[in-house]
């Protein structure tokens, strides 16, 4: 399993890494995301209902296999980011990120933990203002946390060539359902203007040397596809739809069997 300072470079890099979101707390669950050979986890905080020390379980758990947790957290701040990386996140995902200055803070979180206030302000302003032994200090100590931002709006859109160039990003990554519904085409993910959105964020992304991604669940040919116009960060589907489609398709496999299809 690649360490989180390695999936960074790899991201960077432009080289492919492989990850899932996962929603169940079971106990269960760890060992078998394992076996699937992911990169990284992605836990969510935003649309999923469990509490801070339920995380950080879950966190340690996936880190004590050697697979990263990255937690999507409910809003673009750099005190909630930090709840998660002491709870034992790997990583941050910044949702509905639209601003530059969403994108710092963020990047405070994930690159100059413990810093806050005007210390964090002068890092993020010039890294150079920081004393040599400190700055080694926190650089060593945060080399392991990606940071990713979602791009779910039209309006990141038309900011994402100044939020690339935030110091510190790791990767974008497209929220399929809120952008769909921000261009006015919900959850048309084969209309020509989505497809269009997505390579367009891929292209800058990329370009500025951030990694990109979108998760996606409705298509591996899609997948494919937009790989193959730039993006790299594959986030493949959830434990919740890949259960969801293959129970469905299991039980009508076996009506159709019993002869009871109708």
């Amino acid at each position: 399993m690649p360490t989180g300072h390695e999936v960074r470079q790899a991201l960077h890099a432009g080289r492919h890494v492989f990850s899932t979101a996962i929603v169940s707390a079971s106990t269960f669950w760890p060992q078998i995301i394992k076996q699937s050979g992911v990169d990284f986890v992605f836990i969510d905080s935003e649309h999923v209902p469990a509490d801070r020390e339920t995380l950080s379980w879950m966190c340690r758990t996936y880190s004590a296999l050697g697979i990263p947790p990255v937690v999507r957290i409910p809003q673009n701040d750099l005190y909630e980011a930090s709840k998660v990386l002491d709870g034992g996140a790997s990583g941050i995902i910044g949702p509905y990120l639209e601003t530059v200055e969403q994108a710092r803070a963020l990047v405070g979180a994930a690159r100059w933990r413990p810093l806050k206030g005007t210390r964090l302000q002068a890092a993020l302003d010039d890294p150079n203002s920081l004393e040599p032994e400190l700055r080694e200090y926190l650089e060593k100590r945060n080399a392991d946390t990606l940071c990713v931002a979602n791009i779910e709006s039209t309006t990141a859109i038309q900011n994402l060539p100044d939020i690339v160039r935030v110091q510190g990003l790791d990767a974008v990554l497209i929220g399929p359902h809120d952008l769909s519904c921000s261009l006015g085409i919900p959850e048309q993910y084969t209309h020509p203007k989505f497809d269009e959105a997505v390579r367009t964020i891929f292209r800058i992304a990329r370009a500025a040397g951030v990694g990109a991604g979108i998760h996606f669940w409705e298509s591996i040919d899609h997948e494919v596809a937009w790989s193959q116009a730039g993006g790299n960060l594959m986030m493949h589907s959830s434990d919740l739809a890949i259960f969801r489609q293959n129970l469905k398709s299991e039980l009508d496999t076996l009506r159709s069997r019993l002869g009871l299809m109708l």
